[in-house]
C-alpha cells in the first residue's frame, strides 16, 4: 500500500588460517591480558513484592540514564573494556580485513516515484547508504546524502514516502540510532524544504492524501525523567496539512479516547482510502476505515479485536486485499468489500497452505511469498487467485521485493543466502522473465563454501532447523571455532542472508550457524506460540540442543563454541549462560531484553507481553518468568563464559539499562569464581542498531570477533 522507510559443490580442501592450538584450560585463557578488576558497582537495597515473595534489585539505580553516577560507570566500564580489547594482539588486523571485504558498492532494488526511479547505493565505506535518483537513461544524481546530516555519520535516513505525482516527499531522520524521529517535507523538483520540521515522531511512516498533507503517528514525549526510556503507552495517529504548524496537527485515530499502543495510518494507492491498524501488542491488531472519497465521513472498524493479525496489501475499485491469519494459523489472503464491515464476508484470494504466506502487489498482480523451512518459495498470482507462474530463484536462499505500483509492467527484487551476495534481479510481469540488474563485486568465491540445511531434535523431540556455512574440508575434529545465533520470538523468521562479518570468519576455518528455534515465524502461528510466555523456555531448550548438536556432530567442542544473539536473541543468550553455563565456551548477549520482570516499565516493553507475559499477570506468570530471568539467576560460585555484553546509550526500545545490570551481577559472581572476562561494550551515539554508521559497524564486528578468537586461545593470521 506505501513504502516505509521496511548447493554442494566439488570440495577443496583448505586449510584454517586460524592458528590452532592444542585445548586450553579456561583459566589460561585470559593469560597475557593485563586484568586488574572491574570497576566498583555500589549496590542499594531496592526490593520489591510480587505475589508475597521478595525479590532483590541491588542495581536499580542503573536505569537512571540521566544519573551522573550511571555515566560514570558507564565511562568506567567502557575504560576497562577498550583497555582489554586494545590489548588483544590481532584486534586490528581483523579490522583491516573487515574493512578490505567491506569496500564495494552496495545498492537497493529501485523503486519508482513520479518520473524518477529511486535507489540507494553505498560506494563502500560509507557511513550512510546515499539515496540517488535517475530519469529515464540520464545519469543519476544524488537525491539525499545522510552522510552530510551530521560529522560522524550518526544521523541517518529512517524512511521515505513520496506523494502519488512523486512531486513531494516525507523524510525521517533519526539522531543517535533514536527511535524519536524528526520529518522534513521536501518539494522533489528543486530538493527545497516545504514547511517547518515535525519533531518527536516514534513508531511511524508517513503517507500522503494527495499533496496536502501526510498521517502520521506518534506518543505524548516523557514530560518527567528519561526520553530515552520513560513509558510511550498511547500512540496518536496525526494528519499534517502542509504549511500549518505542527502543534495544530489533527488527531485522526488514538490517544485516551482511543488507547492503542501501536497505531499506523496509510492511504490506499488509489487515494480512496485511509486504512487504520490499531494493536496493544506486538501481535494481534484490529483495522479501521475511512472513505476519502466522502469529506467528513467517520471511521468505521473492518474488524475488532486482537487475537489476529490483518494487512491490507493492496486495493481497487472498491475491493481490499487482507492478508490474515482469522482462521488460517500460516496466513491467507481474502478480498472484502470496503463498505461493509462484516468478515464473514470475506472471500479467499490465496488459500493457506501449510507454509507461513507472505504477500504484495505489483502492476496488478500479487507476489505469494512463503517460508518453506526457512527459505524463499514466490509465485505470481492474478488478481482472482489464479496462480500464473512460479518465480525461479538462484537457489535456497531470501528473497525479497515484489512490490511496486499498479501500473508498473516490471519490479525488482533482491535474492540473498549465507553463501550468496545480496543481488538485485529485474523482472518483467508480463512474461516472468527475471534478468540480473545489479550484482555486487564482493571478494567472495562462493565455489569455496557450502551451507547446509540441517534438522536436530530439541529437548522435548521437536524437530528444529538450523543451517551450517563454512569453508569446503573444514575438518568435524571438534575444534572449530564455531559462532550459534538465534532469536526466537515475535514471529519473527530467521532466513539466509550474506554477511561481510561473517565471511571473514568463515574464510580463515569458523563455523557460522543459525538455528530457527520456535518462538519464530518459520512455521507460522503454532511454530510462534510455542515459544511464547509459559512455553518461553522451549526457546532455550532449542538453542542449547543446537549447540549439543554441533559438539556431538563434532564441528566444534565447548571450548570453541560462540553464542550470539540481539533483542529478544540477547536474551536468549543471557538465560541460556545462566541455565548451561558450561556448554559455552564465549557469549555476546547484545541489546538484550534481560531483566523480565520489569521490561515492560520502559518505552514501549509493555507491548511485548503477547510474547512474554508480566510479573504483574500472575503467581505462575511471575514465578516462570522469574526463573528464566538472566538478571536474577547470576549464581555466585558459578564459571560462566567469556562474556562481552554489547549495547548503546541511545537505544530506547530495549533500554541499556537491561545490560548494565546484567553486568553489574555477572562480574560480582564472576571475579570471585573464574578469571573469565565479563566485559560491557557500551556505544555511544547509539541505538537499537539500525542507521548506525559503517564505521561503527566494523569496529563493533572486529571487536567481537577478537573477543571470541582471543577468549578461545586461538590466533587470527588473515586471510
Amino acid at each position: 500500500m506505501k513504502r516505509t522507510g521496511l548447493l554442494f559443490l566439488s570440495l577443496i580442501a583448505v586449510q584454517p588460517s586460524f592458528a590452532q592450538p592444542k585445548l586450553v584450560s579456561t583459566v589460561s585463557r585470559v593469560v597475557g591480558i593485563t586484568f586488574d578488576k572491574y570497576p566498583e558497582t555500589r549496590k542499594g537495597n531496592t526490593v520489591d513484592t510480587f505475589f508475597g515473595k521478595q525479590v532483590a534489585d541491588p542495581y536499580r539505580w542503573l536505569e537512571d540514564d540521566m544519573s551522573d553516577d550511571t555515566k560514570d560507570w558507564v565511562q568506567k566500564e567502557n575504560e576497562l573494556t577498550n583497555s582489554y580489547l586494545g590489548q588483544i594482539p590481532f584486534r586490528d588486523n581483523i579490522k583491516k580485513r573487515l574493512t578490505e571485504l567491506w569496500n564495494y558498492e552496495k545498492f537497493s532494488a529501485p523503486f519508482k516515484e513520479g518520473e524518477y526511479t529511486y535507489f540507494y547505493k553505498n560506494d563502500g565505506l560509507q557511513n550512510q547508504s546515499v539515496l540517488y535518483r535517475q530519469k529515464g537513461t540520464a545519469a543519476p544524481e544524488v537525491f539525499l546524502n545522510p552522510n552530510e546530516f551530521s560529522k560522524d555519520g550518526t544521523t541517518s535516513l529512517a524512511g521515505i514516502d513520496f506523494t502519488k505525482d512523486g512531486s513531494l516527499c516525507a523524510f525521517q531522520v533519526s539522531e543517535g540510532g533514536s527511535d524519536w524521529r524528526k520529518v522534513i517535507v521536501l518539494d522533489t523538483k528543486t530538493k527545497k524544504q516545504i514547511g517547518d520540521t515535525l519533531v518527536d515522531v516514534k513508531f511511524s511512516g508517513t503517507s500522503w492524501k494527495g499533496n496536502d498533507g501526510f498521517y502520521y503517528s506518534s506518543y505524548d514525549k516523557p514530560k518527567a525523567g528519561s526520553q530515552l526510556s520513560g513509558m510511550t503507552q498511547n500512540h496518536k495517529l496525526y494528519y499534517h496539512k502542509l504549511g500549518t504548524d505542527q502543534k495544530n496537527d489533527i488527531l485522526v485515530f488514538g490517544g485516551d479516547a482511543q488507547p492503542r499502543r501501536y497505531i499506523g495510518g496509510g492511504v490506499t494507492e488509489d487515494q480512496n482510502y485511509l486504512i487504520i491498524s490499531a494493536a496493544n501488542a506486538t501481535y494481534g491488531n484490529e483495522l479501521y476505515i475511512q472513505d476519502l472519497k466522502k469529506p467528513g465521513s467517520s471511521i468505521v472498524p473492518l474488524i475488532t479485536g486482537f487475537d489476529n493479525e490483518h494487512d491490507v496489501v493492496y486495493a481497487e475499485n472498491g475491493k481490499l486485499y487482507i492478508l490474515t491469519n482469522l482462521n488460517a494459523p500460516n496466513r491467507k489472503l481474502v478480498v472484502a468489500d470496503a463498505n461493509s464491515q462484516d468478515p464473514t464476508g470475506w472471500q479467499d484470494v490465496i488459500a493457506e497452505t501449510k507454509f507461513p504466506l507472505s504477500v504484495s502487489a505489483c502492476g496488478r498482480k500479487l507476489f505469494a511469498q512463503y517460508l518453506k523451512d526457512a527459505v524463499s518459495q514466490v509465485f505470481q498470482y492474478s488478481l482472482d487467485g489464479k496462480q500464473e507462474r512460479v518465480i525461479e530463484l538462484p537457489g535456497l536462499g531470501t528473497a525479497g521485493g515484489f512490490g511496486g505500483k499498479r501500473d508498473e509492467k516490471e519490479l525488482y527484487y533482491s535474492y540473498t543466502s549465507y553463501i550468496y551476495p545480496s543481488t538485485i534481479f529485474k523482472y518483467d510481469i508480463a512474461t516472468g522473465k527475471s534478468t540480473l540488474y545489479k550484482k555486487p563485486n564482493v571478494k567472495f568465491d562462493p565455489n569455496l563454501y557450502e551451507s547446509k540445511q540441517v534438522f536436530y531434535t530439541s529437548k522435548d523431540g521437536t524437530k528444529v532447523p538450523m543451517i551450517i556455512t563454512y569453508k569446503k574440508g573444514v575438518k568435524l575434529n571438534g575444534q572449530n571455532p564455531t559462532m550459534l545465533y538465534g532469536y526466537g520470538g515475535f514471529n519473527v523468521s530467521l532466513t539466509p542472508s550474506f554477511s561481510v562479518s561473517n565471511l571473514v570468519f568463515m574464510e580463515n576455518g569458523g563455523v557460522y550457524a543459525v538455528a530457527n528455534l520456535r518462538g519464530g515465524g518459520e512455521y507460522g502461528d503454532e511454530w510462534h506460540n510455542a515459544g511464547t510466555k509459559m512455553k518461553k523456555q522451549n526457546v532455550f531448550d532449542d538453542f542449547i540442543a543446537a549447540a549439543e548438536y554441533l559438539i556431538a556432530e563434532k564441528y566444534t567442542s565447548h571450548d570453541f563454541l560462540a553464542i550470539s544473539g540481539g533483542s529478544n536473541g540477547g536474551l536468549l543468550v543471557g538465560a541460556c549462560i545462566t541455565q548451561r553455563p558450561d556448554l559455552f565456551g564465549i557469549a555476546f548477549p547484545a541489546v538484550g531484553v534481560l531483566d523480565m520482570l520489569r521490561y515492560h516499565k520502559f518505552t514501549a516493553g509493555a507491548g511485548w507481553a503477547y510474547d512474554y507475559g508480566t510479573a504483574n499477570d500472575s503467581k505462575e506468570m511471575f514465578e516462570y518468568l522469574l526463573k528464566y530471568s538472566p538478571v536474577h539467576n547470576v549464581k555466585a560460585n558459578t564459571i560462566y563464559p567469556p562474556t562481552m555484553i554489547m549495547t548503546a546509550d541511545h537505544d530506547d526500545r530495549v533500554v541499556p539499562a537491561h545490560s548494565f545490570k546484567f553486568a553489574a551481577a555477572m562480574q560480582e559472581m564472576q571475579k570471585a569464581a573464574s578469571p573469565n572476562p565479563v566485559l560491557i561494550r557500551i556505544e555511544t551515539k547509539a541505538g537499537h542498531g539500525a542507521g548506525k554508521p559503517t564505521a561503527m559497524i566494523i569496529q563493533e564486528q572486529a571487536d567481537k570477533w577478537a573477543f571470541m578468537l582471543y577468549n578461545m586461545g586461538l590466533t587470527y593470521k588473515g586471510k
